[in-house]
Order: structure tokens, then C-alpha cells, then sequence
């Protein structure tokens, strides 16, 4: 059902299973979602592009992790992207939508022609797990290879979790008539059930880092071949445009895998920021620091990254005088 420009589902995450080869994943679309995101920053579209894609993976992702928990993911590089992080905020309460959030660090000068993830150096791909206060977070860090944001995500569960893992991923700007130009983005996550596998203790695979291939073989090397070769049929449309619900694409993939699915989860764009927590990251800061930060106004001003907003605070409401001209 479309709902003016609006799908109905737009910005959902949707799990399911596939029974014979015991398989599970998810069909995100994160169309609002996106468009929150990219509309708070001026990213060429190199960069809007590797900022959808983290996006996605956020998304499908996230929807793994328990009620209050917090995932991040993180992209840092010696290249002219030299930062891409995103948050996505798991509910508090079952039912309510889930929160993403994400920014890019980049250098115009160095941006080149090249595709998106040829502007991403040498460097690293992390995922953390914030479970909440009395916790110690988990962070997994595999190397930036591959090609994509979204091989480097699968190289991510092959090698730490051990779990043969794909995505495809679909973005960009849909232009129709007598509608604005609008983002609209969907992806699949497919991911073969947690296993001990026989591979994962031997440090097999191309150059020490493990993939899927790796990971499964026989029979359940067989359906995971099998599955993905069905999933490499998916078209662009059948994920981003507005006329197949994710129910019906699954069933139209892997109809004869017998998919089932379960509640699906909506996601917002959505940013923790507040003065409060502007105060307590400046509460680290000297005197002297604070007195750098402070304009001639006598006041101290701080913006967020994610979401542009932007505060004034008086330097003596964080504990210090005004800075005063020697």
C-alpha cells in the first residue's frame, strides 16, 4: 500500500527464517529513515553513498540486539573518508522503533572520480555492542577489504562470530513525477544458523581473514550455494521501489525454502544529542581549553555531528569564568 510518497513499509526491519537449509536474515527499507540522515549534512554523493550503505548494515544489524542495547559501527581510514560512524538504538519497550543515526568525516579536497569505497583508505571496520551501564561493550575490528562497506561486514561475522553472512544492499534518489526527489534504500541479510564450524579454530581462509566459504560445506556448504545463488536473482526494484512488500519478495526468492517471518521492527532517524550531554563531554576540558572555545561573545557553542543541532552555553554554567581578554 503506498501512502502518498510514503510506503507502508518504509523503515522497517523484517526478520524471517528459512526452514529447509536453516537459514535466517532480514529485509530492511530504510526510505524516511535515509532521508533524515542525509538531509542534515551537505555529502557529495560519494559520500552519501558509503553513509547509506553503513546505514543499511546498521539496520539490519541492530535488529539483532536486545531491548536497550546500543549498536555502533564505525569505519575509520588514512583516505579522504576518514571517519563513517553510525548508532542504531534498540527500543526500550517492545513495539516502539528502534533509532538510527549516522555522520561522515571526509576531506573535500581529496575526493576523486574513483567509486565510493576506493575514497576509504587503509584502516579498519569495527562493531560495537553497548549492553548499558555495569557492562563491559564489545568491540570486533576486521580490516577494510573487499571491495564494499557490505563485504567488509561479511568478513566481520566469518571472522569473529563464525557465521557465514550476506548482504545486498540497494540505494539512491527517486525521481517521479510531481513528487521532490526522495532516497529510497533496502537491503537483504542472509546468514546461515550459528554452528561450531570445523574451519573457525584453524585461521583458514584468504589471507588469514575468513569468509563464508569457509565457514560451511557438504550439504549445508550445498544450500548456502543454493540460497545465494536465489538471492543473486533479487532486482533493484523488487527492494527499493514501492510495489512488492518484503513478504512477497521473500516468497518470490525462496518459496521453496518455506519462508516464515516475524514481527517487524520500525526504525526512525533519531539522535540522542541534548545540552546535558553537551555538558558532561565539556566537563573533560581545562579551563584553559574552554577559554580557546569560548567566541567573543563570551559564550561557548558546540554543534552535533549527527544531527547539526547546535548549542550556546555560558562558560560559567559548565564550572568555569567567562574567558576574559588579557
Amino acid at each position: 500500500m503506498t501512502i502518498g510518497t510514503k510506503i507502508a513499509w518504509d523503515d522497517t526491519v523484517l526478520p524471517f527464517q528459512l526452514d529447509l537449509p536453516q537459514m535466517r536474515g532480514r529485509i530492511a527499507r530504510l526510505d524516511g529513515v535515509l532521508e533524515g540522515v542525509l538531509k542534515q549534512h551537505d555529502y557529495p554523493p560519494v559520500v552519501e553513498a558509503l553513509v547509506a550503505e553503513m546505514a543499511l548494515l546498521t539496520a539490519l544489524i541492530g535488529q539483532t540486539i536486545k531491548l536497550r542495547w546500543k549498536l555502533s559501527l564505525q569505519v575509520q581510514s588514512n583516505g579522504p573518508v576518514r571517519m563513517i560512524a553510525t548508532d542504531y538504538y534498540a527500543p526500550k519497550v517492545e513495539g516502539e522503533p528502534a533509532r538510527i543515526r549516522a555522520y561522515a568525516s571526509f576531506d573535500r579536497d581529496r575526493l576523486t572520480d574513483a567509486p565510493p569505497f576506493a575514497q576509504i583508505g587503509k584502516g579498519y571496520f569495527a562493531i560495537l555492542i553497548d549492553q548499558g551501564k555495569g557492562t563491559q561493550p564489545y568491540q570486533g575490528i576486521t580490516p577494510l577489504a573487499g571491495g564494499s562497506l557490505s563485504t567488509c561486514a561479511e568478513a566481520y561475522f566469518a571472522q569473529s562470530e563464525q557465521l557465514p553472512t550476506r548482504f545486498v544492499l540497494r540505494f539512491g534518489k527517486s525521481i517521479e513525477p510531481g513528487v521532490p526527489e526522495h532516497w529510497r534504500a533496502g537491503g537483504i541479510m542472509l546468514q546461515h544458523m550459528p554452528k561450531a564450524s570445523p574451519f573457525a579454530a584453524s585461521g583458514q581462509g584468504t589471507g588469514d581473514i575468513l569468509t563464508a566459504a569457509d565457514l560451511v560445506d557438504g550439504e549445508e556448504g550445498e544450500n548456502w550455494n543454493r540460497v545465494n545463488i536465489l538471492l543473486d536473482t533479487v532486482e533493484e526494484l523488487e527492494l527499493i521501489g514501492p510495489a512488492l512488500p518484503p513478504t512477497d519478495l521473500l516468497v518470490r526468492l525462496f518459496h521453496e525454502e518455506q519462508p516464515r517471518v516475524y514481527d517487524s521492527q520500525p526504525v526512525r532517524f533519531g539522535c540522542t544529542c541534548s545540552e546535558d550531554r553537551v555538558r558532561q563531554s565539556l566537563s573533560i576540558y581545562s579551563q584553559k581549553d574552554i577559554g580557546h572555545m569560548t567566541t567573543e561573545d563570551g559564550m561557548v557553542t558546540a554543534d552535533c555531528q549527527f544531527c547539526g543541532a547546535h548549542y550556546v552555553m555560558d562558560p560559567e554554567s559548565l564550572g568555569f569564568e567567562a574567558n576574559k581578554s588579557e
